[in-house]
């Protein structure tokens, strides 16, 4: 399958923010990672071959750290597609 530039904007909360901090920066090489009001806020840059797949990905490596981790993601395809997802699922799809 190939790979797609994604940008990524979203919103996570856990009961153990110090718990998927180490994780979040693993995660995200290309882009910033803000902690505001108990929650961080991720602007990047990532490659994959779907949203749905980067998206999954994503809340499963914050999961495996902490189980009470929630996601709100916003992925914007270089297509110009975007597709919002609250945790695993997909919630709206639009289109420039």
């Amino acid at each position: 399958m190939v790979n797609e530039h994604f940008k990524l904007t979203a919103r996570i909360s856990s009961s153990n923010p110090q718990a998927i901090k180490p994780v979040l920066q693993k995660l995200v090489t290309k882009g910033s990672i803000k902690e505001e009001e108990g929650e961080f806020r991720v602007e990047a840059d990532m490659m994959g071959a779907s949203a749905k797949e980067l998206n999954r990905g994503f809340l499963s490596e914050l999961r495996r750290a902490e189980k009470k981790t929630r996601l709100r993601a916003e992925w914007t395809s270089s297509s110009g597609t975007t597709q919002r997802f609250f945790d695993y699922v997909l919630k709206k799809t639009s289109r420039k």
